[in-house]
């Protein structure tokens, strides 16, 4: 059975990250950061989510001598000129709250008519050091006036995907698992390593 490390401390992201990997989940065993000797994650200072993802998928698999994978994410918002992108998390300052920074970004969107928004993953896969492969997932929607819904984290409140009447927030994990930027970016990532498992013997990337 392959051991792959999924790179984050993100609890949610690592619960969203098992829903995705259960098709394969008899072939592959997802190893967390609490699972191996402690490391510092490096600064996340690229210049986009791609960067991002594969500056932290590469450092992890080298530390850990398997394969890992992780992912960079966050809000893209038409009326902000795509803030806060890659500075999602960071968007109300280092120690901020989930509430603190939708209060931060409902603000900024005070009387703009464009609330178009889109949630972007990129989520990369690296092996002893080595980028193998990124993937990009998006889903298009809206920023609400306010919050709704308790599920998810971050955004989920303010965000409403398109075709949807209701937030991340409200939809909770059995519908957004399935239809969010990470879900499309995972299934890209689950199909990629499928395909390696059953078109050799030895998992290798190469």
């Amino acid at each position: 059975m392959l051991q792959i490390l999924a790179a984050t401390s993100n609890k949610h992201k690592v619960e969203e990250f098992r829903a995705a990997f259960a098709p394969i989940q008899e072939k592959i065993q997802i190893i967390t950061l609490d699972d191996i000797p402690p490391f510092n994650m490096p600064e996340e200072n690229g210049s986009t989510f791609e960067e991002n993802a594969m500056l932290k998928a590469r450092h992890a698999s080298a530390f850990a001598d398997m394969p890992a994978f992780a992912d960079d994410s966050g809000l893209e918002v038409a009326a902000l000129n795509g803030a806060p992108g890659i500075y999602s998390a960071r968007y109300a300052g280092e120690n901020a709250t989930d509430p603190d920074r939708i209060a931060k970004l409902l603000r900024e969107m005070e009387g703009k008519s464009d609330r178009s928004a889109r949630f972007v993953c990129c989520t990369a896969l690296a092996y002893r050091g080595m980028d193998v492969k990124v993937f990009r997932g998006m889903v298009n929607g809206e920023i609400l006036l306010q919050p709704f819904g308790s599920h998810g984290f971050g955004y989920d409140p303010v965000f409403r995907p398109e075709g949807y009447d209701r937030s991340f927030g409200e939809l909770g994990p059995e519908i957004k698992d399935k239809i969010s930027h990470r879900a499309h970016a995972l299934e890209q990532l689950v199909a990629f390593i499928k395909n390696e498992l059953d078109s050799m013997d030895d998992f290798e990337f190469e």
